[in-house]
């Protein structure tokens, strides 16, 4: 069970209890939870403003990797959430695979349209999802469906930033305070780059060989049969030290080169050639030109 922290400076207390009152207005609610800290703290405060009326909802769908959604269930479990898991299936939308800059949103419209089924079925009509104040400045078309389908999203409404949401979860006793940052598996791949089943199975198994080996925080960008790997700045050296062991495995499972990216891990690296054209509007830059 979550616990009830006692102790936090003032304008974090604040902030909580303003996303307890949030939740506590709603009466009743469906929580999007991808078992990153986000979603995972917005679902056990409002199981502690709720109770059995908060349900988290956990979508099975092919980007999501298996190792994360078994944790995401044992967390659930552990943490006595009233805890769903239901089957959704972007790949099945053509706008999706062929992996837009917008491509989130095709993937959260999907997610969204289950969701507010459910919540008729359940007569729950908040639904809820876990982007606080810090998504704002990244590239994020997915809020564009969010608000479409009149999805909250109570710690941004709260106030509450990345660093507030750790601290708030550690706070209260849970155990993934400082998981990495989570993404789905078609944020490997470049922009046009279509998305298949396949190609999504062997980026897992790559990045399921990289924890096998201890690393932590990385992905494994796909570029056809190269693998990028960005790990962070502290698990360079043990990249490099495993190095033949990483190319052997990675050439098992279809990669032909491996390299390492110096930059190191960073959220969102793949979108770091989308630009605004237009308000409302997005596009890709070419390498080597200027931003606009």
């Amino acid at each position: 069970m979550p616990t009830t922290p006692t102790t936090l400076d003032a304008t974090l207390a604040a902030r909580q209890q303003r996303l307890h009152d949030i939740l506590t207005e709603r009466g009743s609610v469906l929580i999007g939870m991808s078992g990153g800290v986000d979603s995972v703290l917005l679902a056990a405060v409002a199981h502690l403003a709720l109770g059995e009326r908060a349900v988290a909802v956990t979508a099975d769908s092919p980007s999501l990797p298996r190792r994360e959604l078994r944790a995401t269930e044992e967390l659930a479990r552990q943490l006595g959430l009233h805890h769903l898991v239901i089957r959704t299936d972007e790949l099945q939308d053509e706008r999706y695979t062929a992996n837009p800059v917008n491509r989130c949103y095709f993937c959260k419209s999907e997610l969204f349209a289950h969701l507010a089924r459910l919540s008729r079925e359940l007569e729950i009509p908040w639904i809820c999802y876990g982007e606080n104040v810090d998504d704002q400045g990244d590239h994020r078309p997915g809020s564009v469906a969010a608000g479409e389908y009149g999805v909250r999203a109570p710690l941004k409404e709260a106030g509450l930033s990345k660093a507030d949401i750790r601290a708030l979860a550690q706070a209260h006793g849970l155990p993934i305070w400082d998981k990495p940052a989570l993404a789905c598996l078609s944020s490997r791949f470049p922009y046009g780059t279509a998305i298949t089943a396949e190609l999504l199975a062997r980026v897992e198994a790559a990045e399921d060989a990289l924890w096998d080996r201890g690393f932590r925080q990385f992905r494994v960008r796909h570029f056809g049969d190269t693998a990028k790997l960005e790990t962070a700045p502290e698990e360079m050296a043990a990249a490099v030290a495993q190095s033949a062991d990483l190319v052997a495995a990675f050439r098992a499972i279809g990669y032909r080169s491996v390299t390492l990216d110096l930059a190191g891990y960073r959220r969102g690296s793949m979108n770091e050639g989308v630009v605004a054209i237009a308000p409302g509007q997005i596009g890709v830059r070419a390498p080597g030109l200027p931003e606009v």
